[in-house]
């Protein structure tokens, strides 16, 4: 068991000191990232909400027990319905008004629909539509959490790789300074031309801190996402697997944007469906048993003190009762056409969402084949620069040479060096703007190891 432990121990640092690839990031962020734990939970809400929905079709029983003391001095006529005064039963007695006397009363009714005309079934529906939507949600949440934690890891493998060039060509500064430093006090050189290298030098080192801090920024940002500290990231799959463009080459149908929008209009639609239904009566079976008992009496002396506390008479009635609601019609029609405009309103939606992907589909081929371009050309711009960069330091030795322009030739190459670093990686964040954009990460992920 204490090797068993050990070696779990091992295995659990080796995991964590192993570089974080961008698929272990995306799984991640998909796994717990609060948003989507919010959307799943809406899931969970909504399929509640059908098991609701389902019970219309079970009877209803109700059952009631009572005992109270109270006068029974009853008075005749007509009295419109309340909440106030409690109703008393039987007809009015003459004498004291302040006799009393228990009363007790006991029983239990059943109602049941036998048919409604599908309206309970409509309501299922609409609960069942709500939790379509609900779960078109919960895969448009990860779709875009997936994405912009892959987003994030490319920002921050980027600026790293930024780093990483800054710092060459901070080596190369600091090599080329040991040569005028020697030619100064050799006093081939001007001092001022090891002011300026020195200089130069401090503007790359400023340029490496800016870097350094977007890499902190970026891995920050995909922190949040993973939920997990991130100090390594596997840079080799991108530098030197090569990219392929998608078989897709349109905004796929069964987009999770497009989807959700479209679960939105079918529960708009099952809740117009639902208000025809009213328009139909209501029709009812019922049963009741039940018992009372009164410790009051129409003639004579109230009964004795404990009489009244328990039912002593009993009854029972089935019934068969149809409701039609006649005037809610205008009511009705006023929510169906309210429903009526949020589904015309729902449907524009989803057809300005449909163009809106459209265009950055299209946006992001752009991008994608202005960047699969760039990266063919940086490499033979860096190899031309570092060609230029030795030539202009052999004639500044020379004494044929000014240190402007071997300076200048250091930036271009710095520079050329940065871009080449961002080249290839520019091509991924292309490729993962148009998976993004088609719906589906699936593509871009397979592609890595």
């Amino acid at each position: 068991m204490k090797f068993y432990f050990l070696a779990t121990l091992a295995l659990s640092i080796v995991a964590q000191e192993s570089p974080l690839s961008l698929k272990d990031a995306v799984q991640r962020a998909s796994e717990r990232y609060p948003s989507i734990k919010v959307s799943r939970d809406q899931v969970n809400e909504a399929a509640a909400s059908v098991i609701l929905a389902r019970t219309a079709f079970l009877p209803r029983i109700d059952g009631i027990a009572q005992i109270n003391r109270a006068t029974a001095n009853n008075v005749f006529g007509l009295l419109l319905p309340n909440s106030v005064i409690p109703p008393i039963s039987g007809p009015q007695i003459d004498g004291e008004a302040a006799r009393n006397a228990f009363g007790a009363a006991l029983g239990v009714l059943v109602s049941w629909e036998p048919f409604d005309f599908g309206r309970r079934q409509a309501d299922v529906d609409i609960s069942s539509a709500a939790r379509a939507r609900a779960e078109a949600a919960v895969v448009r949440t990860k779709l875009d959490v997936a994405a912009a934690a892959a987003d994030a890891y490319l920002t921050a493998l980027a600026a790293e790789q930024a780093v990483a060039a800054a710092k060459a060509g901070i080596t190369r500064y600091k090599e080329f300074e040991k040569i005028i430093e020697a030619l100064t006090k050799a006093e081939l050189r001007p001092g001022a031309d090891l002011a300026r290298i020195q200089a130069e030098s401090i503007l790359v080192e400023t340029q490496v801190i800016r870097a350094e801090q977007s890499v902190a920024q970026a891995k920050a940002l995909l922190e949040q996402y993973v939920g997990t500290p991130v100090k390594e990231l596997d840079a080799v799959p991108f530098l030197k697997a090569e990219t392929a463009a998608f078989t897709k080459t349109g905004v796929n149908a069964a987009h999770p944007q497009l989807l959700e929008q479209q679960r939105s209009i079918e529960e708009i639609i099952a809740r117009l469906k639902f208000i025809e239904k009213g328009y139909y009566p209501k029709f009812s079976l019922q049963g009741a048993a039940f018992g009372r008992g009164s410790g009051a009496r129409i003639a004579g002396p109230f009964g004795g003190f404990g009489r009244g506390l328990y039912p002593d008479h009993g009854n029972w009635a089935l019934g068969f009762t149809a409701t039609l609601p006649v005037l809610d019609y205008k009511q009705l029609r006023a929510r169906k056409e309210i429903e009526l405009q949020r589904q015309t309103r729902e449907q524009s939606r989803r057809e300005l969402i449909e163009r809106e992907l459209s265009g950055r589909l299209g946006q992001a081929k752009a991008q994608l084949d202005g960047a699969r371009r760039i990266a063919t050309l940086v490499p033979r711009q860096v190899q031309s620069l570092q060609s230029v960069l030795e030539q202009t330091q052999a004639r500044y030795r020379a004494g044929l040479g000014t240190l402007l322009e071997v300076a200048d030739a250091q930036r271009q190459l710095t520079q050329a060096e940065i871009d080449a670093s961002l080249a290839r990686l520019s091509v991924w964040r292309a490729e993962l703007a148009v998976a993004y954009t088609q719906g589906d990460l699936e593509p871009f992920l397979s592609r890595l190891p």
